[in-house]
């Protein structure tokens, strides 16, 4: 019975030695330093798979997810060993291009291009182009504290986020301003991309004919957040540790307006009328909203609630 006393206050002595020893074998540093900086990614995949190894139903390699919900990178830079910077950024652009093929309207005896087989008449083509951006910026202050591998840390952040989407048209056959029933040429199915969500039927904004989308402007989000947050990491290997953190704070959001510009010809009872062929713009509403409460509602870009693995170097 002694000996076992004995063996077991020895034990707890080594590993209370162990817990204190903030060096490995090699004489590296556990914990992070002054200039030293840091990435965040999604521990999940690598615990997942750690997890599933004995599991029948197989398993995936993980993957290296350095981002968080919004897709913002997450890093830190010590100003201490006590004190850091941290921020977030994301730069997201992106654009496509769709091209159909249509028959070229014949004015002087119009044929719907819709009966036309392409191979027997000449052919324009129709254009679409969409751009989308999305911009989220953050930046804040973390003080950590805690003299063995397990470290605390708190702090507050800033948070920016700007998006928004622009769809352009353009047609390879032009509206014609004549009613007449041989050379009548208006908007046509064929003016249509996947859905025909370009084209409008009996538009009233000064005009009576169907109209076709030549810019949709989705309406700009911003978004802004202040937040504080809370969390620990424990360094399982030199510069290197799991931790996670919860935060709470103030989010507010403004989407603008939607702004679509039309293109129609307006109709008349009377064949071989003359309707000008017109522009119109139609503006959507704005709306906005805020939130006071944890990130799992009010997300402003910082790596909340989830399990993290912090690479220092």
């Amino acid at each position: 019975m002694k000996k076992s006393v004995l063996l077991l206050a020895a034990a707890f002595g080594v590993s209370g030695a162990f817990a204190q020893d903030l060096t490995s074998k090699k004489g590296e540093p556990f914990l992070p330093e002054a200039g030293d900086w840091a990435i965040g990614i999604d521990a999940t995949p690598f615990l997942n798979y750690a997890g599933n190894m004995l599991s029948s139903a197989g398993n995936t390699a993980p993957s290296f997810f350095f981002n968080n919900g919004n897709q913002t990178i997450f890093g830190k830079m010590f100003k201490d060993e006590k004190t850091a910077y941290r921020g977030s950024i994301r730069l997201g652009f992106g654009g496509s291009k769709e091209t159909n093929e249509v028959a070229k309207r014949n004015i002087s005896t119009f044929v719907a291009p819709s009966a036309v087989f392409p191979s027997q008449a000449e052919v324009v083509e129709n254009e679409h182009k969409m751009s989308s951006r999305n911009i989220a910026l953050a930046g804040g202050l973390e003080f950590r504290r805690g003299k063995t591998r397990l470290q605390g840390y708190y702090g507050g952040e800033l948070g920016l986020g700007i998006s928004g989407m622009t769809h352009k048209y353009t047609y390879g056959n032009a509206l014609i301003a004549d009613n007449s029933t041989a050379t009548g040429v208006g908007v046509d199915a064929d003016d249509a991309f996947g859905t025909g969500s370009n084209l409008v039927a009996g538009v009233t904004q000064g005009q009576n004919g169907d109209a076709r989308v030549l810019t949709a402007k989705g309406g700009g989000t911003i978004t802004f957040g202040l937040r504080g947050f809370i969390g620990a990491e424990y360094f399982i290997f030199p510069k290197m540790s799991i931790g996670g953190e919860f935060g709470w704070g103030l989010g507010l959001s403004r989407i603008g307006k939607t702004k679509t510009t039309y293109e129609a010809r307006g109709t008349s009872a009377a064949a071989g009328s003359t309707q000008t062929v017109a522009e119109f713009e139609v503006e959507g509403q704005k709306s906005g909203g805020w939130a006071f409460d944890t990130e799992n509602l009010n997300n402003v870009f910082g790596p909340g609630a989830s399990i993290r693995l912090n690479l220092h170097f």
